[in-house]
């Protein structure tokens, strides 16, 4: 299997990343691994699709050296797109917002294209332009996730915050990481006025109640093909647990990680988000959960792998890589057409 792993760029990206440790793992199983970036992709006057990539050279053990390998000493090529079986879009749109506007949509636009000529995309893309902001939250089903409004003005925010006992949480439209995201508690309403500006500057803000089983803890659980990552009776999960005072559990703003607990609530959960996905082509995706509610549905370069790994014992990155090579082989091994959306999470 030829597969490639399109990321932001080649500066921002980190060994540590689930996108490393998902390609080495491709690697070390002796599949064809290639890297390229949102500026890779070439639509030659003749209309072939070609895409500039980057081949690791060697032998690798670790994630540092491959980054390495991939990175410093990585083979640079340029292939027809026809010659990939599998493009993986690891590019996260938000990390692009600020500097870079123009590369937000390009994983979407050009995986579109590669699809159209016969590249299996994964995430599908068609899926991942419905969900390029907060509001595809709102398609998953009302009793697993919380009580949210999505508005441009402050009178529907503060009626909001009333109707619900004064407490709530404030973020923004599009954005990942816990960036820009506020908790309003009923004692301390006079910072709401700098809290609406700072997130209503760059769009509409989503502002959901605030649930005190939720706050500064929550569980990420991935999904693949639909349904829960399992290996060896192990789920693929972990806890995050926020710092001090912070509400965030993310890792990037400071949280700490610790083995996660799946019940029956998350496994309810699971299953209710499950037809969602499946429509939307959704192969890989991580939800995060706290006191029994749905707080994030993430699409885009979902994360998390290694800290799953440290808190399980457990590798789940072979598992992700093997579900991609079934759909290569079913795709092989029918005469008849399948859409990428059906391939996604078959």
């Amino acid at each position: 299997m030829r597969i490639a792993f399109l990321i932001n760029s080649f500066e921002t990206e980190r060994a540590g990343y689930t996108t490393t440790r998902l390609a080495l793992s491709a690697h070390q199983a002796g599949h064809d691994v290639l890297y390229l970036s949102v500026e890779d992709f070439v639509c030659d006057p003749d209309e072939t699709m070609r895409v500039r990539v980057r081949r690791p050279g060697g032998t690798y053990k670790t994630i540092k050296t491959f980054m390495a390998g991939v990175v410093e000493d990585g083979v640079e090529e340029r292939i027809a797109a026809q010659e990939i079986d599998v493009l993986l879009l690891r590019n996260d749109p938000a990390d692009d917002a600020g500097d870079r506007p123009w590369a937000q949509s390009a994983g979407i636009v050009f995986g579109q294209m590669l699809a159209r000529r016969g590249v299996i995309v994964l995430n599908d893309p068609e899926g991942l332009a419905k969900a390029v902001n907060k509001v595809y939250f709102q398609r998953f089903p009302s009793d697993v996730r919380p009580k949210t409004l999505v508005t441009r003005h402050e009178d529907d925010v503060r009626r909001f915050i009333d109707d619900h006992g004064g407490d709530a949480i404030i973020k923004p439209f599009q954005g990942s990481g816990g960036d820009g995201v506020f908790v309003v508690r009923g004692d301390d309403t006079a910072n709401l006025n700098q809290i609406i500006d700072a997130v209503s500057v760059n769009g509409y803000m989503v502002v959901q109640e605030f649930l005190e089983d939720a706050a500064g803890a929550d569980t990420r659980m991935y999904l693949v093909n639909g349904e829960p990552l399992v290996v060896d009776g192990t789920y693929a999960a972990f806890r995050r647990e926020g710092s001090g005072d912070d509400v965030r559990s993310n890792i990037s703003a400071g949280g700490k990680i610790a083995k996660a607990e799946i019940g029956d609530r998350e496994l309810e959960i699971a299953e209710k988000v499950r037809p969602q996905l499946i429509q939307d082509g959704m192969f890989m995706v991580g939800i995060d959960i706290a006191g029994g509610i749905l707080l994030e549905v993430n699409v885009f370069s979902p994360g998390g792998i290694g800290s799953i790994q440290k808190t399980t014992g457990v590798d789940f990155a072979p598992a992700i890589i093997d579900a991609m090579h079934r759909k290569v082989e079913a795709k092989t091994n029918y005469s008849q057409h399948f859409d990428n959306v059906t391939l996604a999470t078959l």
